[in-house]
């Protein structure tokens, strides 16, 4: 089980990005992130007549590393880390570190 799954609400804790919250949209490789709004980037994207697509300059979200990135917890609105615990019939569950409230049943 993975600490960050894809629609999360996280922090960017480190990074030109630092203090902003945004959602996990795909989790890229083990440890990178891309995230809505978060590290966006210039991309110039050649046009392509037969598909219909335009060209032109677009601002895209780059991956960001997992480190840089905490999940936000709701009930305090800070950033909190994720550990693991199971329950009584055997599920295995993240929870926040610092309030013990779990994330997902």
């Amino acid at each position: 089980m993975k600490k960050l799954k894809k629609g999360d609400s996280i922090i960017v804790i480190a990074g030109k990005d630092k203090g902003k919250k945004g959602e996990i949209l795909k989790v890229v490789e083990p440890d990178k992130l891309i995230i809505s709004n978060i590290n966006l980037a210039k991309k110039h994207v050649k046009g392509n007549p037969n598909k219909g697509e335009s060209g032109g300059i677009i601002e895209k979200e780059m991956p960001i590393h997992i480190s840089n990135v905490m999940m936000l917890n709701p009930i305090s609105k800070k950033g909190d880390r994720v550990g693991f615990k199971n329950l009584e019939d055997g599920k295995k569950v993240r929870v926040y570190k610092s309030n013990k409230e779990v994330i997902d049943i």
